[in-house]
Parts: C-alpha cells; structure tokens; sequence
C-alpha cells in the first residue's frame, strides 16, 4: 500500500520560512520522480518543484530563488525548503510521486503566509 504523508505546513509570516516534508512507503522510492503541488483556494493545482530520480531540479517561475526541492533515498523523503514566502504562496502543497504510468499524491498540508 502507498503512502505519503506531508508535515511541516502551518502559519507564517511573509518574510519566513518552513520546510515541508512528505514520508514515503510502499515504493521502489529512488526510481520515482518527486514533485510538490500547491492549489489555492478557487484556483487550479499548480506544480511548484520537481526532482527527478537522478537529482535534478525543475521549478515554477514564482518560486525560483525561493524555494528549494530535495530528496533523501535512503529515508524515502522529499523535502522542500520555503524561504521568503509570501502571502500569494498561500495553498495547501501537496507531495506528488510517479514512474511509468504510477502516480500518486498526499494528502496535503496547509500553509497560510499572512501579511
């Protein structure tokens, strides 16, 4: 059975920083590519960072030089390292991983970057 479960979500002022993780079971973890999501309330996800499964990095235009994407094989984690956020990173982010035709998500975690 698959499971990722995110943590690290919580209230912050604009200007600060978190750092999400998402706990991966039930996976050939190190094959996958890994991605965070975000999706605002009324609006569509929307992919925020990705890594692949041999380490590199792609990210949405909004957070470049913001945040970070990273991955632990050995711990089946992925982590992604927020810094300087803003009131527009409001969302709930969601840990994403897929191989092939396998894709599949967490449950979610809610940050909210007041002003």
């Amino acid at each position: 059975q698959v499971q990722l479960v995110e943590s690290g979500g919580g209230l912050v002022q604009a200007g600060g920083s978190l750092r999400l993780s998402c706990a991966a079971s039930g996976i050939a973890f190190s094959i996958y590519n890994l991605g965070w999501y975000r999706q605002a309330p009324g609006k569509q996800r929307e992919l925020v960072a990705t890594i692949t499964n041999g380490g590199s990095t792609n990210y949405a235009d909004s957070v470049k030089g913001r945040f970070t994407i990273s991955r632990d094989n050995a711990k089946n984690m992925v982590y992604l390292q927020m810094d300087s956020l803003e009131p527009e990173d409001t969302a709930v982010y969601y840990c994403n991983v897929e191989w092939l035709t396998l894709n599949y998500w967490g449950q979610g975690t809610q940050v909210t970057v007041s002003s």
